[in-house]
């Protein structure tokens, strides 16, 4: 159990079955264990200083945080919400860097950072995208206009001169970042909402995930779909992402399943069942980490589809995220249940947990620090990227 918070927040106030849990060598163990000689012994797992597992609890939002990216720097924190606003944050103090970046007529629904760190990107139910100067919360230029429905899911290219953008009017939109305007035709083939997109990291392609139950690959110059549309999942495909080396696509359905495809032929190349909310390549591109509906996080070997260790159990409800730190060690999940779990992906064991209603999760790139966003309208930063929870049997 983690006493980190409340005994460094209240110290003169310290409950004395608590302080056996704090470090050897921390000034309360040093000053208040010779006082209460008779407490406690902890036999297992005393740690000799507080470890890095602590938070900061970033609350100023006025409605449910439902994106959050670290800055490629790993100093600033970038957060969309349901209050209609973007919010930047030291990612050291949890303070507000500026005032709410405000604009969006609705929901923000997706935010990232450009890859120099100069801007955010920012995708709403308003049907816009804008774009602010990281530094001063300054819109930089007028409102992306073009789509007719929300905006699901905006990221920037690997080179940061074009954003992408999906949006439930069933298109991809491709725009330029220095000056806003759409470089090609919006990219049609959906029959239904497009859910998630992302480039490949070589930046010569676009995926696209939809309601339809289809994935689509796309012409990052052109626009042209590069393949038939790879089909074989049968419910909507929620979460989208290419391997590190760009030659693999993962998706994650409604359906239960994780499939992996060859991103040159659009072949399968693994499936497996999971009910699956969330999916992710580890960064090496061996490894597929899934987060399902019954509360269960699974790796899975990205060459055979073959699980490389038991289900990782813990979390009481559905898992809404999921992600590898930059090194490939751990594994951060968060849940409907209300926590964030930080998981060895070698030995399958949890060695963080909180509480409190998780809709997003990310690693900063360095992999010191997680940021987590809240159904409680606050976010986490736990010292060690979208998708929302609602009060229904799944979320859209």
């Amino acid at each position: 159990m983690e006493f980190l918070e409340p005994i460094t927040l209240a110290a003169p106030h310290i409950y004395l079955s608590a302080l056996p849990f704090a470090p050897r060598n921390s000034k309360i163990s040093m000053h208040f264990l010779k006082l209460f000689q008779k407490t406690l012994t902890v036999k297992r797992g005393q740690m000799e200083h507080w470890s890095e597992k602590c938070f900061l609890k970033l609350a100023d939002h006025d409605d449910c945080v439902t994106s959050v990216a670290f800055s490629p720097d790993g100093r600033h924190i970038v957060s969309g919400s349901d209050d209609k606003t973007v919010r930047v944050w030291d990612a050291q103090t949890g303070q507000s860097v500026m005032d709410p970046l405000k604009g969006h007529d609705d929901w923000v629904k997706s935010v990232a950072f450009s890859p120099d760190g100069r801007h955010i990107v920012s995708g709403s139910d308003d049907k816009t995208v804008r774009v602010w100067d990281a530094q001063t919360g300054q819109s930089v230029m007028d409102p992306l206009k073009g789509h007719n429905s929300f905006v699901t899911s905006v990221t920037f290219s690997p080179d940061g001169r074009h954003i992408v953008s999906g949006s439930l009017d069933e298109t991809v939109r491709v725009w330029d970042a220095q000056t806003g305007q759409s470089v090609m035709d919006p990219l049609k083939g959906h029959d239904s909402f497009v859910r998630s997109v992302a480039f490949s990291p070589d930046g010569r392609h676009i995926v696209s995930g939809s309601t339809d139950k289809t994935v689509r690959v796309w012409d990052a110059q052109t626009g042209q779909s590069v393949m038939d549309p790879l089909k074989g999942h049968d419910d909507c495909v929620t979460s989208v992402a290419f391997s590190s080396d760009s030659r693999h696509i993962v998706s994650g359905s409604h359906d239960n399943t994780v499939r992996v495809w060859d991103a040159q032929t659009g072949q399968i190349v693994m499936d497996q069942d999971s009910c699956v909310t969330s999916v992710a390549f580890s960064p090496d591109g061996r490894h597929i980490v899934s987060g399902s509906h019954g509360g269960a996080v699974r790796v899975w070997d990205a060459q055979t589809g073959q699980s490389v260790m038991d289900p990782l159990k813990g979390h009481d409800s559905w898992v809404t995220s999921v992600a590898f730190s930059p090194d490939g060690g751990h594994i951060v999940s968060g849940s409907v249940d209300m926590t964030v779990r930080v998981w060895d992906a070698q030995t399958d064991q949890s060695v963080m947990d909180h509480d409190s209603c998780v809709t997003s999760v990310a690693f900063s790139p360095d992999g010191r620090h997680i940021v987590s966003g809240f159904h409680d309208n606050s976010q986490s930063v736990g010292c060690s990227d979208r998708s929302e929870c609602h009060g229904s049997s799944q979320w859209p």
